[in-house]
């Protein structure tokens, strides 16, 4: 073995190194400064942005989220520039394959929880209701207490916390009792036949319109909605403002009161079930004569 000629071409191979590096010495500075750059200006970029997308976006998570990715996008973008002043534009195109790759897997192995960011980052700028609103989705009904970009906490009128899934929120449908302020009001119940429709609801509307929490008062009415086994039934409407004092329990208490002290005041019946015995029917006689001899 010549380990003179070894070590002559080991001892070459370091020397190209050495003047590789030195002659990539002054693109690595530059590169260092670039990236230098891509990092103060995504900072000061940022507040900027920050500024703006929160007059746009009223979510501080939905704002908070977009000017992360705001600023990492300025930081990457310095970094694609830095690596392609070292001549490194190979290693750039590994990193947006690479990226791209494990994009897809974290998509894939974590759908629901992307599908819930996604519903949520919508939410967030459209707004379909705000901290403090009442709504209604398919399962629960209450009051939005926190937004998050995963899910949203609702405090239902039991007292709980629901964690709905922003998903199921964005999917289904969902009704905002806050959004225009007020709430119609509808009321069942049921006069007898002998009495007449048309002055019931004339006495009913009457008393409605003078509780204080009726609103667009034009817009009372009673309407005939059926014929019952023993009754009509009748339907009253009314609006009030919502939510706001009384609360909804205390309005649909006051109104039934107002309802059954009106139709007794004016003689008018609201009537129950009541079971006649016909002993003329097939097998009745015989009833009423084991009735008789008892």
């Amino acid at each position: 073995m010549n380990i003179e000629k070894f070590w002559t071409l080991i001892n070459d191979k370091l020397i190209s190194w050495l003047e590789a590096a030195v002659q990539l010495l002054p693109n690595l500075v530059l590169a260092l400064a670039t990236l230098l750059v891509f990092i103060v200006l995504a900072k000061v970029a940022s507040v900027w942005f920050s500024k703006a997308i929160s007059k746009a976006v009223k979510t501080d998570q939905v704002a908070t989220l977009i000017t992360s990715i705001f600023k990492i996008s300025i930081i990457v973008i310095g970094i694609f520039f830095a690596l392609d002043i070292v001549r490194l534009s190979g290693a750039v195109m590994s990193l947006l394959a690479g990226a791209g790759i494990i994009g897809l897997a974290i998509g894939f192995a974590f759908q629901d929880m992307t599908e819930n960011l996604i519903a949520g980052f919508v939410m967030g700028v459209r707004k379909p209701f705000v901290v403090g609103d009442i709504i209604k989705t398919k399962d629960c009904f209450g009051t939005v207490s926190k937004i998050n970009l995963r899910n949203t906490l609702v405090e239902n009128f039991y007292g709980q916390l629901s964690y709905i899934p922003n998903k199921i929120l964005f999917k289904n449908e969902l009704q905002n009792y806050t959004k225009l302020g007020k709430r119609r009001i509808e009321i069942p119940f049921g006069i007898s036949y002998s009495d007449d429709p048309e002055h019931a609801r004339k006495v009913i509307v009457e008393a409605i319109n003078e509780l204080d929490f009726v609103v667009n008062k034009q817009e009372s009415d009673v309407y005939a909605e059926s014929f019952g086994d023993s009754s009509i039934n009748l339907l009253l409407w009314f609006w009030v403002d919502y939510p706001k004092e009384p609360g909804f329990m205390l309005i649909r208490h006051r109104a039934i009161c107002t309802i059954n002290k009106v139709l007794a005041d004016n003689n008018i019946l609201i009537p129950f079930p009541i079971r006649t015995l016909d002993f003329n029917a097939k097998g009745g006689s015989e009833l009423g004569a084991q009735l008789s001899r008892e």
